[in-house]
Order: structure tokens, then C-alpha cells, then sequence
């Protein structure tokens, strides 16, 4: 038996609870992990919650990341005591996550934790890191340097949004942090932040075409913000759009693409090849400065994650949430 958050629908609604699960429950596949700790998403508020139909099948152990070790497998590619990571492919929406003591995984799905991160420190990263890491990464593949300007980066004050932060201030880029949550100024400015911009100005219906503004930007957030992104974007530059904190729609038009070569480019993380994943792990490892992973990272016991859950989705959790599964 082991602990983990277990989601049922008996009716119309989602029950969430702490209980007690047999081993025997776990998905049929390869590597059995004995998870040390998993992390809470946008997409597991959601899922706990039940405000959006991700679960696709019950019951189900939520928890779209887990680090941890592997206690048996029978893929010649992992072995009893590897350290491995997992990310997205579904887990904790159709397979069960990571939000308990146990996962069981298709060998595919796991990538070796770096040495350089705890377990905690990977799940402090997590999908949002990882994927933060994927948009720095696109848009330096469009060509972007500092020299080209100012990027934006929606929803800073969020997991993607922190990391995406700190990561292009790193690299040198003046960065503009957009949030709603005026109190978090320090906060991302000691991140790297150069400037504050209220939502509220990116939040509402805008212009096809307006001011020239960023190079390039981060959006987590999607709708109106991301159609504004787009049509303030200087000429030839990128945006990497990987979330929808805001709204799955788009009300934009095609004028930034077509007048100004704006290019938009979509970043998943779920189904991501490994080569791709590797190398987004690999450059973190490199990169993220432990204390700067430490100021924008909370833990939690894995109790305290079902009330965590609506407050995430809210917007009132800062940086990243770890849950520490055994405690």
C-alpha cells in the first residue's frame, strides 16, 4: 500500500482525498518509481479541482512530474536504482501521476535526473521549468540575441513565468515582467526582472497592429494578452506562446504576421521527443543557480496539495510549488 491524492467522479463533480492505494492499482508498464517528489501545475490544480475535463479516465492519482528512484523495470534502459525525472505524456491525466509514493511509467516517458538537482530541486523546476526552457530555447533558435531588444515574459509571477524570468536575464536580455500582482515587484525584480507592466494593460481587447514595444516574448497566458503580444511585437521577432492561463482562444488577427514577420511558435512540453527534452534538462542543469531555484520554490506535504490546488488556479501562489510526497 502507498499514499497518494486519488481523484473519483462518483456524480458530476471530482473528489479528491489522501488514501490509501494497493500496488496492484498501478498501470500496467515497465518501471515501477518510488517517487521522492512531484510538483503542482496549472494543469493538477485543474485536475483536483475538476474546473476542466483533463482527466480522461477515474479514478486517477493526478501529478503531470515526478523525480524519483526505480525500484524495478523490466526495460533493458533502466536499471534498480537509476535516478530519472518524468514530465507531461499524459501522466496524471490519462496514466496515474506522480502526486503519491508510487508511479509506474513506460520506459519512454523517463529521462535521467541530472546530477546537478535533488529530487526536490527537479520538481522545483518541473514542467514549468522544463518548459520555460523549451520557449528560451525557441526563441533562440529564431535568431533572437539582446542586441535585438527588450522580451516580455506574461504571467511572470507563475512557475513558467519565474523561471522564464530568471533564465533570460541570465542570458542578458532586458526583461519586462507582465503580472497582475503588483505586490510580487520585488520579487521578479530580483529575478532579473527590468520592468514591471500591469496585466491589465495586455488583458483587454486591442488593435490589430499597435505600438512596436518587445523582440520577442514568453506568453502563459494566451487570449486577448497574447493576441496583444503578438501585435506589439517589433518587426521579424518571436513569441512563444505555451500556456492558457487566460483562455484557450486567440482573438487576433494575421496583420503581425503578414505586416511585421512576427512569427508565433507553439511550445508543448506533453509529448516533446526526447533529444528535445534532454537538451532542455541538460541547459537548466548548466545554467540555474541553486539560491535563484530556492527564491521562487515553496514545498509542501502531499496532504496539503488538494487545498494548494484552488489557490493555484487563482493566481495566489508565487514561483513554484514542490510536494513532497512522503511527508
Amino acid at each position: 500500500m502507498f499514499r497518494a491524492i486519488y481523484l473519483e467522479k462518483p456524480a458530476d463533480r471530482t473528489e479528491a482525498r489522501v488514501a490509501d492505494v494497493d500496488e496492484a492499482e498501478l498501470p500496467d508498464y515497465e518501471v515501477t518509481v518510488r517517487v521522492a517528489h512531484s510538483t503542482l501545475n496549472y494543469k493538477d490544480g485543474l485536475a483536483i479541482t475538476g474546473k476542466a475535463p483533463v482527466v480522461r479516465r477515474f479514478p486517477m492519482v493526478p501529478g503531470i512530474d515526478y523525480a524519483g528512484r526505480v525500484e524495478a523495470s523490466s526495460d533493458p534502459r533502466w536499471q534498480v536504482g537509476d535516478e530519472v525525472i518524468l514530465n507531461g505524456w499524459g501522466v496524471g491525466e490519462a496514466h496515474w501521476g506522480g502526486l503519491g509514493q508510487y508511479a509506474r511509467a513506460k520506459g519512454d516517458w523517463l529521462i535521467a535526473r541530472p546530477a546537478a538537482f535533488s529530487t526536490a530541486q527537479a520538481m522545483a523546476i518541473g514542467t514549468a521549468g522544463y518548459t520555460a526552457m523549451l520557449c528560451v530555447q525557441a526563441l533562440e533558435r529564431a535568431g533572437l540575441t539582446p542586441d535585438h531588444g527588450e522580451v516580455l515574459v506574461t504571467g511572470a509571477a507563475g512557475g513558467v513565468g519565474s523561471v522564464a524570468v530568471t533564465l533570460l536575464a541570465q542570458r542578458g536580455f532586458r526583461v519586462l515582467a507582465s503580472t497582475g500582482r503588483p505586490a510580487q515587484a520585488d520579487y521578479l525584480k530580483s529575478l532579473g526582472a527590468a520592468e514591471i507592466i500591469d496585466r491589465a494593460e495586455l488583458s483587454a481587447a486591442g488593435k490589430p497592429l499597435m505600438k512596436e514595444r518587445w523582440a520577442g516574448a514568453v506568453d502563459t497566458v494566451g487570449s486577448h494578452t497574447l493576441a496583444n503580444v503578438c501585435a506589439s511585437t517589433r518587426y521579424g521577432g518571436t513569441v512563444a506562446a505555451c500556456g492558457l492561463a487566460g483562455g484557450m482562444d486567440l482573438p487576433a488577427t494575421v496583420a503581425p504576421f503578414i505586416l511585421r514577420g512576427v512569427t508565433l511558435a507553439g511550445i508543448d512540453s506533453v509529448m516533446a521527443p526526447r533529444a528535445r527534452r534532454e537538451a532542455a534538462w541538460a541547459a537548466l542543469a548548466a545554467e540555474l543557480d541553486a539560491a535563484q531555484l530556492a527564491a521562487i520554490t515553496t514545498e509542501i506535504p502531499l496532504a496539503d496539495a488538494i487545498a494548494a490546488a484552488p489557490e493555484l488556479l487563482a493566481g495566489h501562489i508565487r514561483g513554484r510549488l514542490v510536494v513532497d510526497v512522503n511527508r
